[in-house]
């Protein structure tokens, strides 16, 4: 039989392992940087409107991570999560060689 003293113990060490973990992944979710080797290799800019059309021939104007199938956020994200760059963040703004467009 659970008591009611063992009920509040198990919801506050609950509490307390969300909140860990909640943190854990914050932490683990960084921020790619344009300078990142990964980010280098594949021509990686924050801002897509800067993308230099000489240095990345495949860029189409108006393409940005926010619309591209490997961004794991929604488009209105400001940044999420990327699948080309093992889960770093990247701003919805941004671009890179990998671009795929999500399918409609």
């Amino acid at each position: 039989m659970t008591t009611r003293r063992k009920f509040f113990e198990i919801v506050a060490l609950g509490a307390v392992s969300a909140v860990a973990l909640q943190s854990t992944n914050a932490r683990a979710a960084e921020a790619l940087k344009e300078t990142d080797p990964a980010g280098s290799a594949l021509g990686f800019k924050l801002d897509a409107t800067k993308v230099d059309k000489a240095k990345s021939p495949s860029y189409v104007a108006g393409t940005k991570c926010a619309t591209c199938a490997l961004y794991q956020g929604k488009p209105t994200d400001h940044e999420a999560p990327c699948a080309a760059f093992g889960g770093k963040l990247v701003p919805a703004a941004g671009w890179c060689a990998a671009y795929a467009k999500k399918p409609a």
